[in-house]
């Protein structure tokens, strides 16, 4: 990376210093790790992550291409679903990659540690919202259908502000 002068984010910096390595040592990209998410959905993504894609030998140049195995590493209990969802798992890897890449998966069972995100802290609602829910809900005869769209609705306002 050429000094420009100009700040560049530590994200670009990891990456470039990150992504050979992982891909000498693990066979995958920094892409691959950062979109894990992405591939295999938030649920799967909180207890499992990719441990490195393992390519089979060649022995020389004039061998036809063979697909790689994703080894995944996850938890005890996560490991039954991996398995039941493998192959939509490989498909959305291989349409990520943009070739088919891989053709199966291999599990190793890892402690595979949690992020956990706090919830986000919503602000009660201003005078001037809790007066338009007051407006738009008063008409409502029935009490609890009421109550139930002013919280809807004050939960709407407040997360739409705090974005």
């Amino acid at each position: 990376m050429k000094f420009t002068g100009r700040p560049v984010p530590v994200s670009d910096l990891a990456t470039d210093i990150l992504d050979p390595v992982l891909r000498k040592r693990a066979g995958m990209t920094i892409g691959l790790v950062q979109s894990w998410e992405e591939i295999v959905g938030p649920r799967l993504a909180a207890v499992t992550r990719p441990e490195k894609i393992a390519w089979p030998r060649r022995r020389d140049e004039g061998d036809p291409f063979e697909p790689a195995t994703l080894v995944i590493a996850c938890s005890g209990p996560a490991a039954l679903r991996v398995q039941h969802e493998s192959a939509e798992i490989v498909g959305r890897l291989n349409a990520f990659l943009g070739y088919g890449a891989v053709r199966r998966i291999r599990i190793v069972q890892k402690h595979v540690a949690v992020e956990v995100k706090a919830p986000r802290q919503k602000r009660p609602p201003t005078a001037a919202e809790t007066g338009r829910l007051e407006a738009v809900t008063g008409g409502i005869e029935d009490e609890g259908l009421r109550e139930a769209l002013k919280r809807l609705g004050a939960s709407v306002m407040t997360s739409r502000a705090a974005r």
